[in-house]
């Protein structure tokens, strides 16, 4: 029987509502959804390419904790409030995958939490 085991880590913000950062079930990890919080402050920092950034940097860290990587990741899900900002994600996201890149989803939304431009959550498949 696969047992959900809940990853947690000090690198990425602590979760600022009723949910975990990750579960991991078998071989698959859930990342919840990261917006642009530096995780020492809790503030969100300044600007789409700031935002862009941060948010890969949580979900890295989320990974890490894990015991995986970006390279794990089938599935990004990114969430824009201006999807004008697409061509953004996609130049800051070239920084931190390499191909074969994970299967993706742009979505536009009206509003994110605190005021975020910018949010991503993603599928992980691990192996021990």
């Amino acid at each position: 029987m696969n047992h959900k085991k809940i990853i947690q880590t000090p690198d990425a913000p602590a979760a600022i509502g009723t949910y975990s950062q990750a579960v991991r079930v078998g071989d698959t990890v859930y990342l919840s959804g990261q917006i642009g919080l530096d995780p020492s402050t809790m503030h969100m920092v300044e600007g789409i390419d700031a935002q862009i950034h941060r948010v890969f940097r949580n979900l890295r860290a989320v990974c890490s904790a894990a015991d995986s990587s970006f390279d794990d990741l089938v599935k990004l899900n990114v969430y824009l409030t201006d999807l004008g900002h697409f061509a953004k994600v996609n130049e800051i996201m070239a920084d931190y995958f390499r191909q074969p890149y994970p299967a993706r989803a742009a979505v536009g939304v009206a509003a994110l939490p605190r005021g975020a431009l910018v949010e991503m959550d993603g599928v992980l498949v691990v192996q021990d």
